[in-house]
């Protein structure tokens, strides 16, 4: 996949501390479903891997829908980010062994072995978000400014948009 590396390190810059995302597939008469999801790489390369069960519903619904939605929250630091892609289920004992982390076994405790194990790869397509560099204390002085005096809160958020496409 070829990507802009200078989009690819903002992205990863945004999500690679937020440890839970919300995954967003459609189901097969169209309904879109949202479930939270641990990613579980240490880099990115354009691709986000999460774990699956190979029967869940999610993976049925990825065999007629592929394109998904994967949203980033990290209120604390006014960040947030809404990741476009295809995703698709893989069967690769290989790259589950490279991703696999102690805790996964809450969900598999048979281990990495275990039939039941797959993965889910996005190839993230695009990206918007919404981060803000000012600290809590700043942006409640402007909120408070703008309850007082009558004015529209505007807060410091740097926001934009990258592009993974090829």
């Amino acid at each position: 996949m070829q990507k802009n590396t200078t989009d690819a390190e903002k992205l990863w810059e945004l999500i690679k501390s937020i440890e839970v995302a919300m995954l967003t597939t459609q189901e097969i008469d169209g309904t879109l479903v949202s479930r939270p999801m641990a990613t579980q790489q240490s880099e990115f390369d354009g691709h986000l891997w999460f774990f699956t069960e190979a029967d869940s519903g999610k993976v049925d619904e990825l065999a007629h829908h592929k394109l998904v939605n994967i949203s980033y929250s990290q209120p604390d630091k006014s960040r947030f980010v809404s990741i476009s892609g295809k995703a698709q289920t893989i069967h690769d004992n290989k790259k589950a062994k490279e991703l696999w982390k102690p805790f996964m076994r809450a969900w598999f405790p048979n281990g990495v072995e275990d039939p039941r194990v797959a993965l889910i790869r996005v190839d993230v397509q695009k990206a918007h978000y919404w981060d803000s560099p000012s600290s809590k204390v700043v942006e409640l002085i402007g909120f408070v400014k703008a309850i007082a005096t009558g004015g529209e809160y505007h807060p410091k958020t740097s926001e934009g948009h990258v592009s993974l496409k090829p």
